[in-house]
Order: structure tokens, then sequence, then C-alpha cells
């Protein structure tokens, strides 16, 4: 079986994982109860998505 040559160095080894850093999501407020939510999402709060009810929420 192939073998590398070579140790690969700090340098190439961390360049090749410059693009593997995580991110957080981006949150937007609720505009019905203020909830941070993800965008283009039904408030799992409240059912509201763009000022319309759209899922009723049972009280808790």
């Amino acid at each position: 079986m192939p073998v590398p040559k070579r140790r690969t160095g700090k340098t190439r080894k961390n360049t090749r994982r410059s693009h593997h850093a995580l991110t957080a999501p981006a949150l937007v407020e609720c505009a019905s109860c203020g909830e941070r939510i993800l965008p283009h999402r039904v408030c799992p709060k409240c059912g509201h998505y763009k000022d319309r009810l759209v899922v009723s929420v049972e009280a808790e």
C-alpha cells in the first residue's frame, strides 16, 4: 500500500483545516412574541410566521 514519503507539516495541516470551524446559528426575534428563532421558520412558542397565525399552539 502507498505510504506518505514525508510527514505532513503543521502549516499545511492547519491550512487544510481552516474551513472546519463551526459557526453559531443566526437567530432573529419573533415579531409576535419576541422569542429567538431560526429565520424563515414558524415560531414554536406562539405559532406565528410573518405576522400570521399558522399553527395553533396549546397553552402549557
